[in-house]
C-alpha cells in the first residue's frame, strides 16, 4: 500500500474550507483530517496553499479521432493535468462519430493509450438510433444537437426527439439552438462577412427556443436532462423549478466574453452557441450565485490558428480553454466574486452528481483522491506559445490572473507539477457512471462510492 500525507493544507470541503492534512492511500482519501503524525510514503507540504477536488470538465472537444490535427487525447489530457482538470467527459461528433456503443468503446480505448486524466464518453443521438441509445451501458448519457452539427448528428424533428425522450434510460444533454432560426437568421444575412453577424444568426431566440422545446420535453418524460451551454440570460426563466429532472451549466466564454470584444479577438470568439451581450454576461453570473445553474464547463473546442484566421463565416466555431478554465475562476474568488467552495461545487461535485460518476466531485473519506493544489497569490500571464493544448492558443492571450493550479493529482498520483511538468507514465481510467442514484437532485451529499 502506498500512502501520501497532504499536509498543513487549506482543504475545501463542500460546505467549508479547513487547515489540516489529508490523508491518501492506494488512491483512495482515507481521512480529511489526519494528525501529523501520520504514517506516510510521501508527504506533500500545503502550507499556505488550498487543496480542492480536481475540476470535471463535462463538456469538451477532443477531436480524437479523425480531426487530431487540431487536438487528440494526448495533447487535450496534458492541457487538462496543467490545469487542475482531472477528468473529463467527451462529446460524440468525432470522426467516426460516437453514435454506437462499439463507437464509444473505440474512444475508451485510445483514451486508455493516451489520457493523464480520467475520461467518459457521451453516445450521440442520429434520428433513427433509438435502439442503439437504449443498448449503452457505463456512459455518462445521452448527447442531442438540436441544432448546429453536421452529417447525421442534427436532430430537430419532432418525432425524433419524442422518441428519445421517451423510449431511453439514459441522462440526456443537448446543444439548444433552434435549426430554423438559425438558418433564416443566415438566410436575411446571406453573403455577410461581418463577424458580429454570428451573434444575429445564432440569436437569442435561436436559444430560448430550442431551450424551451428541451426541457418541456424532459418534464413531460420525466426524463433527467442537462442543458449544455447556456447563453443567454431569457434562458433563464426556463431552467426555474427544474428540480428533480433539468440542470444547466454555463461556459466560461459566456461569462467573460460579450459582442463588444468582437472587435478585438475576431473569430477567437467565434462559438456555437454565440457570444451575447454584457446584460447576458451578468445574468449567467447571477444564475450561478442563485443556484438556476449548476455546473461550470469550458465546451474545449479547439481548431488550428490557420483555420480560425479565415474570413468570417469560413473561420469555424470553437475555442480552447481546459487548462485556464480553474485559474479564471480562482482569479475571480480573489476578487471576491465568489468563494472557493462555490467553485468547487460548480466544477467538481455538481458534474459528477449530474452524471452519476462514481467517487467524484468531493475531499471526503472514501472518494477519489482527484486532487488539484493552487497558490492564489500566484500570477501568471495567459501566453499562447506556452498553451498545452494542440491548437497552442488562447482567446484568453495576455491576460494575467491571480491564482494557479501548482499541482494535479488524480488516484492520488502526481499527473502533473509546475517543478517537474508531467509524468509520462502515467494514465487515467475510465469512470465509472450509476444513474441508478438519480442524478443531482437526488444526491444532494454527493454521489458517494
Amino acid at each position: 500500500m502506498s500512502r501520501t500525507l497532504f499536509q498543513n493544507a487549506n482543504v475545501v470541503l463542500p460546505d467549508s474550507v479547513r487547515t489540516g492534512s489529508v490523508l491518501v492511500e492506494d488512491g483512495k482519501i482515507l481521512d480529511v483530517d489526519a494528525g501529523s503524525h501520520v504514517q506516510a510514503d510521501e508527504v506533500v507540504d500545503c502550507s499556505g496553499r488550498y487543496l480542492l477536488p480536481g475540476v470535471i470538465d463535462d463538456q469538451v472537444h477532443f477531436r480524437d479521432p479523425g480531426l487530431t490535427h487540431k487536438e487528440d487525447l494526448e495533447t487535450a489530457s496534458r492541457a487538462c493535468a496543467a490545469g487542475g482538470v482531472t477528468s473529463f467527459l467527451e462529446m460524440p461528433n468525432t470522426k467516426p462519430p460516437a453514435i454506437t456503443l462499439a463507437g464509444v468503446r473505440d474512444k475508451e480505448a485510445i483514451a486508455a493509450k493516451k489520457s493523464r486524466v480520467n475520461y467518459g464518453f457521451y453516445i450521440g443521438a442520429t434520428p433513427d438510433n433509438v435502439a442503439e441509445l437504449q443498448q449503452a451501458t457505463d456512459v455518462p448519457g445521452i448527447k442531442i444537437f438540436i441544432g448546429s452539427s453536421t452529417g447525421n448528428l442534427l436532430v430537430d424533428e419532432q418525432a425524433a426527439l419524442e422518441r428519445i425522450f421517451a423510449e431511453t434510460d439514459l441522462p440526456i444533454c443537448a446543444h439548444c439552438e433552434d435549426e430554423a432560426t438559425v438558418r433564416a437568421n443566415a438566410e436575411r444575412l446571406a453573403g455577410t462577412t461581418d463577424i458580429t453577424d454570428h451573434s444575429r444568426i445564432r440569436d437569442e431566440n435561436a436559444a430560448v427556443i430550442a431551450t424551451k422545446r428541451a426541457t418541456e420535453l424532459a418534464r413531460r418524460y420525466k426524463h433527467r436532462f442537462h442543458v449544455l451551454h447556456v447563453s443567454t440570460a431569457a434562458e433563464l426563466p426556463l431552467l426555474a423549478d427544474a428540480a428533480p429532472y433539468i440542470t444547466a451549466e454555463i461556459c466560461l466564454h459566456h461569462v467573460f466574453f460579450n459582442v463588444d470584444d468582437y472587435a478585438r479577438l475576431g473569430s477567437r470568439i467565434q462559438m456555437n452557441p454565440s457570444i451575447k451581450t454584457r446584460a447576458d454576461n451578468k445574468g449567467l453570473w447571477q444564475g450561478l450565485l442563485d443556484g438556476t445553474i449548476q455546473v461550470i464547463a469550458t465546451d474545449h473546442a479547439p481548431h488550428t490558428l490557420e483555420e480560425k484566421s479565415q474570413p468570417y463565416p469560413q473561420s469555424p466555431s470553437g475555442l480552447p480553454a481546459v487548462e485556464n478554465s480553474l485559474a479564471l475562476m480562482l482569479d475571480q474568488a480573489n476578487v471576491d466574486r465568489c468563494t472557493l467552495n462555490q467553485i468547487a461545487s460548480w466544477m467538481s461535485d455538481a458534474p459528477a452528481r449530474v452524471w452519476g460518476m462514481v467517487g467524484k466531485g468531493r475531499i471526503e473519506a472514501g472518494y477519489d483522491a482527484d486532487l488539484v493544489l493552487v497558490d492564489m497569490n500566484e500570477k501568471r500571464t495567459i501566453r499562447d506559445a506556452q498553451q498545452h493544448t494542440k491548437s497552442r492558443w488562447s482567446p484568453w492571450d495576455g491576460d494575467t490572473l491571480q491564482g494557479w493550479p501548482v499541482a494535479t493529482y488524480v488516484h492520488g498520483h502526481c499527473v502533473w507539477n509546475t517543478i517537474r511538468g508531467f509524468d509520462e507514465s502515467f494514465r487515467g481510467t475510465k469512470l465509472r457512471f450509476d444513474h441508478s442514484r438519480g442524478g443531482f437532485w437526488n444526491t444532494v451529499d454527493g454521489i458517494g462510492t
